[in-house]
């Protein structure tokens, strides 16, 4: 929506002065003294103004400016986007609120999360939660009183209730059931007056409320929209397939305790229904003729319009300079510093050992056809595996330098040094901290010569055509249908490039098996969208943080928990030919002062006898002088530091400054309340 809403910028800014003027707050967030209703009735008469509207609303969802939104989310109670829900994970190391130890749950910790609503601050209505809600709601009282054509109220009606159940549902999935607030409240009450105290609903309503609106959204909007200039609104197949998402969460373990097929049927009725009505508007998998399956999935990122992936899309821009500025900042923060990147994402061993062989098989499995050598630990992988990291060596095109490989080995400046096998010296200035980069959505035509990568235009696809099928896939499985949900993954697997060798493109020992097809297709998402912010919903979804006492799903599918382990990386370090770490001041692999190569030229006039091109010659480099050593540096490295999860966490806990000026909310069960403990169920 970005690149439209420029073209409206003036009126958009001038919609966002007019609702962030408001009063201050007395006591409860949904008691707000404040007058929002300063919409003039004729922003409701005139279809431009009215347009305007909404627009601003996909402004008030969309990240910030220059964010990450690969791998940030909502965590704060003003929307802030931040990466703790991805370090929660495989995907990446660091402490986050919810894998730190702490002594105790508590509602005054920071792991009572704090999206689900904040006091209103003095200066003023920030953009969050009920902010938010308000002026959908507000637009939805006023749009059918003032004579707009009934098919432009339509179609703008579609797409703030498809924003109302997104809001709902990001609530939803976090908390459980919330307060259903569907009319704007008066903001003027009496004092001590409880008009405004709406208490929780149970999390069945709530997801009632949810598939109502999408329903009518779907209802109300088209299959495609006919401007190119509309690009990135939300269509009747975006409104089907998050119901599909909705459907697909309310099915799993987190609020499917009792594996309820109905549950799974709904949820299979509702995305064969989105992937019907997003073929219908000309959407599916992203193929681009003449490429090679790996290149056409790198490259569904960069396309800008009509990209028939992108079901729900967060559009980004080139403007450098204006109020209208929204350039996305994944480019510049996974680029590392010897190209002016940031440097600061950095995948986990986790994540580069789950991608398969590239005939499908789990590495180590004595049925794949390619043996697994953890020293070239790059060989023979999932075709997406090249595309989703930069490892020791490898290519990372950008538009000065389309031969780059980046080089990531290190050494040892002393004897002592190499005696710990920790090495100290880096062919970098500045390593990221696993020794392994992400690749994935980096623009091999980017730029680093303005603004070092800053100004980038790749798109955020919220919701690709891909997780429509593997939603699509994973309820076909919940229902029994197995050959069905089977041929979903191998669908994505397909259009991978992944070998077929035993005509199910590496899963013929889970056919048949419903327990291990929820896993394959687990660990399809798993890689399909690493990096994405969709692995912290599906392990939460699934419960696979550890083996819980209500639902032991780790065991169905026979995985192993999160909990209790750390995440690493890698450390390259070189030898020299007789075996012996390098240990020096010079960078081994390239001429030196002197003019000398103290072990072997990384880029060598001639190869070696047998040798014939540069992939060749990467592996005998990796067989004769790298040595491949995990490392446990990422995560703390104090006080015997693991992941630790609560369980409690499955459904996050109001904090304490909302329970103190609502007392009337209830609190979810296993969290603390202002007196004794949550009695909200957030499974009823």
């Amino acid at each position: 929506m970005l690149k439209m809403i420029m073209k409206r910028n003036k009126i958009i800014y001038l919609l966002a002065s007019l609702m962030l003027v408001i009063a201050s707050c007395k006591d409860d967030f949904l008691q707000e003294k404040v007058d929002l209703t300063g919409m003039n009735e004729e922003v409701f008469k005139d279809p431009v103004m009215a347009q305007a509207y909404v627009d601003f609303i996909y402004f008030l969802f969309q990240p910030d400016n220059n964010g990450q939104p690969f791998i940030h989310h909502q965590t704060g109670a003003r929307g802030q986007f931040t990466d703790d829900f991805t370090q929660t994970t495989d995907e990446l190391a660091g402490e986050s609120d919810w894998n730190k130890p702490w002594a105790t749950i508590a509602n005054n910790q920071n792991h009572a999360l704090q999206y689900f609503a904040e006091r209103v601050p003095a200066n003023g209505v920030q953009n969050n939660t009920w902010t938010r809600i308000r002026q959908m709601n507000l637009f939805m009282d006023e749009i059918d009183k003032h004579g707009l054509p009934e098919e432009t109220r339509a179609r703008l009606k579609g797409q703030v209730l498809f924003w109302r159940a997104f809001q709902y549902f990001e609530l939803l999935r976090r908390y459980g059931g919330v307060p259903l607030v569907l009319t704007a409240q008066n903001p003027i009450i009496e004092e001590g007056s409880n008009a405004n105290a709406v208490p929780r609903s149970k999390s069945s309503e709530t997801l009632e409320q949810i598939v109502k609106d999408l329903d009518a959204a779907k209802s109300m909007l088209p299959d495609k929209w006919s401007s190119s200039a509309d690009w990135g609104r939300i269509t009747s197949g975006a409104a089907a397939a998050l119901k599909g998402r909705v459907l697909l969460t309310w099915a799993s373990p987190q609020f499917n305790r009792s594996d309820d097929r109905s549950r799974w049927q709904r949820a299979y009725d509702a995305n064969k229904e989105a992937k019907e009505i997003l073929e219908r508007g000309g959407f599916g998998l992203f193929k681009a003729g003449g490429l090679a399956n790996a290149q056409a999935w790198e490259n569904m990122w960069f396309v800008q319009s009509n990209n028939p992936e992108a079901v729900i899309v967060y559009n980004y821009n080139n403007v450098t300079s204006d109020q209208t500025r929204r350039n996305n900042g994944h480019e510049q923060a996974a680029r590392s510093r010897e190209l002016l990147g940031g440097g600061s994402i950095s995948p986990t061993k986790q994540m580069v050992d789950a991608f398969p062989m590239k005939d499908g098989k789990m590495k180590g499995d004595p049925t794949s056809a390619y043996t697994y050598d953890p020293n070239k630990f790059y060989k023979n992988r999932d075709p997406r595996f090249y595309k989703t990291f930069v490892f020791n060596g490898a290519l990372w095109p950008h538009s000065a330098n389309p031969n780059f490989r980046q080089w990531t080995y290190s050494w040892f400046n002393n004897a002592a040094q190499a005696n710990t096998l920790q090495p100290n010296r880096y062919t970098e200035t500045n390593p990221n901290s696993s020794g392994i980069y992400l690749r994935k959505a980096t623009n091999p035509t980017a730029s680093n010569g303005l603004g070092n990568f800053n100004v980038s235009t790749t798109d955020y696809m919220e919701l690709r055509f891909a997780e429509v099928i593997l939603n699509l896939a994973e309820a076909a499985i919940g229902i029994d249908r197995l050959d069905e949900g089977l041929e979903g993954i191998k669908a994505i697997r397909e259009r991978a490039g992944l070998e077929n060798n035993d005509g199910s493109y590496g899963l013929s020992d889970a056919v048949g098996d419903r327990d291990m097809l929820f896993a394959a297709v687990l660990r399809e998402r798993q890689i399909e969208f690493a990096y994405e912010g969709k692995r912290f919903w599906d392990l939460r979804r699934w419960m696979l943080y550890d083996r819980h006492p209500e639902v032991n799903t780790l065991d169905r599918l026979g995985m192993e928990p999160i909990n209790g382990t750390r995440r690493t990386g890698y450390w390259i370090y070189v030898k020299k030919s007789d075996g012996t770490p390098y240990v020096g001041t010079d960078n081994p692999l390239i001429r030196n002062n002197a003019g000398n190569i103290p072990v072997i030229d990384r880029q060598p006039a001639s190869y070696p006898s047998g040798i014939t091109n540069y992939d060749e010659y990467l592996d005998y480099l990796y067989d004769n002088y790298f040595v491949v050593k995990e490392r446990d540096n990422l995560d703390p490295t104090t006080n015997n530091w693991k992941f630790t999860w609560f369980n409690e966490y499955y459904f996050f806990g109001l904090h304490q400054n909302i329970l103190s000026v609502s007392p009337h909310l209830q609190q979810t069960q296993g969290w603390p309340a202002l007196t004794g403990n949550g009695d909200f169920d957030p499974l009823q």
